[in-house]
């Protein structure tokens, strides 16, 4: 007669409360699935056995509590699922403090770039007419530095793709929350969900939004700049809720291991880190394949490795060779018009009677009007300055030596000869984007804001705007107009 065996009591979301010993939330005590295989050999009741069960996962319902009851499907809602020992909050945290430094700087790099639009002049300007109180922050975009958009494009793009690994790394991190079971247990967890849900959703939406601008890759509706600016502060109000409440916990945890110890454990000695209230640490960890070095110097090296491919675009010099996925990294040709162009003459629709013998420049403003040909703008005062163009995708040129007419001068031309105001400028360019653009009086008044004919000594090509163009310091590339047809001083034509 075989020894009767101990009974094993019956597991039930009743009667295991959470963070008792053995519950799966508890931090002593085997985890539960751990403890009904060892020793007794009993069996855990199914969801029949289990009193008011329906189905096999349990009772389906919510408890007297409000939470709600039921063991998890097979699958990724299992904590057992996810068996990398390297998860844990010490990791998470060395991550997320990657990106609570650069995300704010991605977000003030953003802003800035929005208010060098100068949206507060309207249309064409304003891609956001609607954006209210979200830009109250808006002042007059100044001239100088003149490598000021360029600089603060450069940082936006450069960082932003460089932080592209962090962030996979910390959406891996943590990916057994995002299949917490139940999905819901109140109304309290609802919201926490939402705020997640915002969150990684936001992310992901403002990166892949931003490199494939970066690779002027339109594949979603609607205007880049109204996405994005949108899409920012949504992310943005996600991520400052979940730093006001994840901060203390980011600070425990990487306290709890010291840096320099980690990167001297290899990955034989790797062992998963403490179970915590976090629910990050599996509880049924595989062997370590990798260390918690080796992890991070992965991700730090595929961050390297995209800067490398991208920040010369921004920076320029022997560097722009390695930009290989910067899409203006093409060769632009020789000569005093070979550097980088944004939009191309035949792109833009701009045909050879558009810029040939008759075309006119009309200056005007109130009831003022001269029509200038090229030749007689040649003939003016000229003036030169050395600036850079900077795009929006993060590429710019150095600087480049434009000449022409003062943006002030002309003014004068039509009655403003002391303090100009601002001016519409508009273009040849029948259709697209930015076929006209608006400048404030300061940028007009700058004194090497210019209506460029010449640039390196040469005649402009095409490409560059022939017959004359629009070049202003710290202006976004496409609001440097090119083909320029009219110029409206102090208000629209």
């Amino acid at each position: 007669m075989q020894p009767k065996e101990p009974e094993e009591p019956e597991e039930s979301d009743e009667t295991t409360a959470p963070g008792a010993p053995g519950s799966p939330g508890s931090g002593s005590g085997e985890p539960e699935h751990r403890a009904s295989r060892a020793g007794t050999g009993a069996r855990r009741p199914s969801a029949r056995q289990v009193p008011g069960g329906h189905g096999p996962f349990g009772r389906k319902g919510p408890r007297g509590d409000g939470s709600w009851t039921g063991s998890p499907p097979p699958g990724p809602t299992r904590p057992g699922f996810w068996r990398s020992p390297l998860r844990g909050p010490w990791l998470t945290s060395v991550f997320g403090l990657v990106l609570l430094v650069g995300i704010p700087v991605l977000f003030v790099t953003g802003l800035l770039s929005y208010a060098a639009y100068n949206p507060g002049l309207g249309s064409p300007n304003d891609k956001t007419p609607d954006a209210g109180w979200l830009r109250f922050y808006l002042f007059p975009w100044p001239t100088d530095p003149p490598w000021l958009y360029r600089l603060n494009q450069g940082v936006h793009v450069t960082l932003g793709v460089v932080l592209v690994p962090v962030l996979l790394a910390k959406l891996w991190s943590v990916v057994p929350k995002l299949f917490t079971w139940p999905p819901v247990r109140s109304l309290g967890h609802a919201l926490e969900r939402l705020s997640l849900l915002l969150l990684v959703g936001g992310a992901l939406f403002e990166f892949a939004t931003g490199l494939l601008n970066v690779q002027l890759d339109y594949v979603f509706p609607g205007s880049f700049y109204t996405l994005h600016f949108y899409g920012a502060w949504v992310f943005v109000g996600a991520f400052v809720v979940h730093i006001a409440f994840r901060v203390p916990i980011m600070v425990r945890a990487l306290r709890s291991r010291g840096l320099r110890d980690e990167l001297r454990t290899p990955a034989r000695r790797t062992e998963p880190e403490p179970a915590d209230e976090t629910g990050l640490v599996t509880p049924d960890p595989a062997p370590a394949t990798m260390s918690r070095r080796g992890a991070l110097g992965m991700v730090g090296a595929g961050s390297l490795v995209l800067f490398a491919v991208t920040a010369g675009q921004s920076i320029g010099g022997s560097l722009r060779e390695t930009a290989v996925l910067a899409p203006r990294n093409r060769n632009p040709g020789s000569g005093p018009n070979g550097f980088q162009i944004n939009k191309t003459a035949e792109a833009r629709g701009i045909r050879a009677s558009d810029i040939g013998d008759g075309w006119r420049l009309t200056v005007r403003s109130g009831g003022r009007k001269k029509v200038l040909t090229r030749q007689e703008l040649l003939e003016l005062p000229q003036h030169t300055a050395a600036l850079p163009i900077a795009c929006v995708e993060g590429w710019s040129t150095e600087d480049q030596q434009w000449s022409g007419v003062r943006l002030s001068e002309l003014a004068a031309l039509v009655g403003h000869r002391e303090d100009p105001p601002g001016v519409f400028v508009e273009s040849a360019q029948r259709s697209g984007s930015f076929r006209s653009t608006g400048l404030r009086d300061n940028q007009v008044r700058d004194p090497r804001s210019l209506l460029a004919l010449r640039v390196n000594g040469a005649d402009l090509s095409p490409d560059h705007g022939y017959p004359a163009r629009v070049i202003v310091p710290a202006n976004p590339g496409v609001n440097n107009t090119k083909w320029v047809t009219h110029l409206t001083f102090g208000g629209r034509p």
